[in-house]
């Protein structure tokens, strides 16, 4: 029987699945593997079952040029932790879970939207803090989602997600940038021009892939480029905001707010970032449903045993 690695504890579904094909190691840690621990689970097991965080880098391979594991079973959609070329030039299969993530995290997206022009967050801090004097008419006003433009960066999967809930949830205008234009059930005007794009929007959401053909994609121009009542959302990957740039922008208040899903250097937050209103800040919850993390454990469940069964996985990366 294959030997795998969970690299997190999962849901008992998922593990009963994987047990009932394998001989599964879970690893009792819900911290990324150390470096130590990234080789190891190159040397020891036949494959693994890695997620955001486990880093199996060019650097991890070069130091296991023939490793016993044939295939990292990613837990997630995004799979910028890992080398892809550097795990395929050592023999080693890279897969994901897409599909199973789509709607959760526009809904995550739809969720911050909301906050961040309607002051969510701050509001619930000042009921918490029962500094709340009692309702008036000019308190605590915020941007009227419905009817507004919103511009997606990305326009696979999860962009199309969320640009529906907008079209036909908030009738809100969608205008989009991607690498090529999109067949769509609804208006969406493609731009071709990032900078165009945060010009004319209300709302800003950033739904593109990890990596680096990505990092810091909104940078201080970006920035600069979008109204001063407009709002920024991330659910993308951390790094592909210029966080430091973000946060000079909230401070000077050059735009309207932020709602982010995830960090440059995940889990730290800086200070300053927390120390603003204006901004909402969950702690990477895209996903975070029992029946969604089921359905994207048992989607690598299904990768793993494609693999060795000699069949395509479902899911190459």
């Amino acid at each position: 029987m294959k030997k795998i690695l969970m690299t997190r504890p999962l849901p008992d579904a998922v593990q009963d699945a994987a047990r009932g094909a394998f001989d599964v190691t879970v690893r009792p840690g819900t911290d990324p593997l150390s470096d130590a621990e990234l080789r190891a689970a190159l040397r020891d097991f036949d494959g693994v079952l890695p997620t955001l965080g486990d880093a199996f880098s060019r650097e991890v391979f070069d130091d296991v040029p023939d490793p016993r594991c044939r295939i990292l079973a990613n837990f997630g959609v995004g799979y910028n932790h890992i080398d892809v070329d550097a795990a395929q030039a050592v023999g080693v299969m890279v897969t994901n879970t897409p599909g199973a993530v789509t709607d959760a995290t526009a809904d995550i997206a739809m969720t911050l939207m909301l906050m961040s022009t309607r002051r969510a967050g701050e509001g619930e801090r000042m009921v918490r803090a029962g500094n709340w004097p009692g309702w008036h008419p000019t308190q605590m006003l915020g941007l009227h989602l419905t009817g507004k433009i919103v511009g997606i960066v990305g326009m696979g999967r999860i962009g199309q997600a969320i640009a529906r809930r907008c079209h036909f949830g908030f009738d809100m205008q969608v205008c989009y940038h991607s690498r090529s234009p999109k067949s769509l059930k609804y208006e969406a005007t493609p731009v071709q021009s990032l900078k165009a794009l945060a010009q004319v929007v209300d709302v800003l959401v950033i739904a593109v892939p990890g990596g680096a053909e990505t990092h810091h994609l909104i940078d201080a121009d970006v920035l600069d480029a979008m109204q001063d009542h407009a709002h920024l959302i991330n659910i993308s990957r951390g790094d592909v905001v210029d966080e430091t740039a973000l946060i000079r922008a909230l401070e000077q208040k050059t735009i309207g707010g932020a709602g982010l899903d995830v960090y440059e250097h995940e889990p730290h937050v800086p200070q300053a970032l927390r120390a603003l209103d204006n901004v909402v800040l969950l702690p990477h919850l895209g996903t975070a449903a029992l029946e969604v993390r089921t359905s994207m454990g048992l989607m690598a469940v299904e990768n793993l045993t494609a693999f060795f069964e000699g069949k395509a996985p479902p899911n190459p990366v």
